[in-house]
């Protein structure tokens, strides 16, 4: 078990961290379970996936489909469509860039747009990338 305030190690008997002095169990800045460093808001880690407190349960209506975001990479990944799905806009805004300007340019940037989106779907359907860019992990 690792300090949430300050990620130090702690022993299963102290009832605080000798670090920081937090209450076992108290914070929000990493993960009780491995000790990594949180995104701020996050719902789960990043690194091994727990719940980021023990009564956060993920709403399914916030869960977007694995297989309908593998699917928009493999066929509209060329204009980041899966990425705008998954709430990553920074990159699937450069996808659509490249994807369209690209085609001014004799076809290499869509080709190259093409081959990111399509290893990004397949990703996506093998689990390799399994979470939105909230933290929220995709649903079957």
């Amino acid at each position: 078990m690792f300090c949430k305030n300050c990620g130090n190690e702690l022993k299963p008997e102290h009832i605080a961290c000798e670090m920081c002095g937090f209450q076992k169990g108290t914070g929000d800045r990493f993960c009780a379970n491995c000790g990594n460093e949180l995104a701020p808001g996050a719902v789960v880690c990043g690194r091994c996936g727990c719940p980021t407190a023990p009564t956060a349960q993920v709403d399914p209506s916030q869960q977007k489909s694995k297989i309908a975001a593998g699917l928009l990479g493999i066929f509209l990944g060329c204009w980041g469509v899966h990425n705008f799905y998954l709430g990553n806009t920074g990159k699937a805004i450069g996808q659509l860039l490249l994807g369209t300007l690209g085609a001014l340019l004799c076809g290499l940037g869509i080709m190259a747009s093409s081959i990111w989106g399509l290893i990004e779907g397949i990703m996506i359907l093998c689990g390799n990338i399994n979470k939105d860019a909230k933290g929220i992990p995709l649903k079957d």
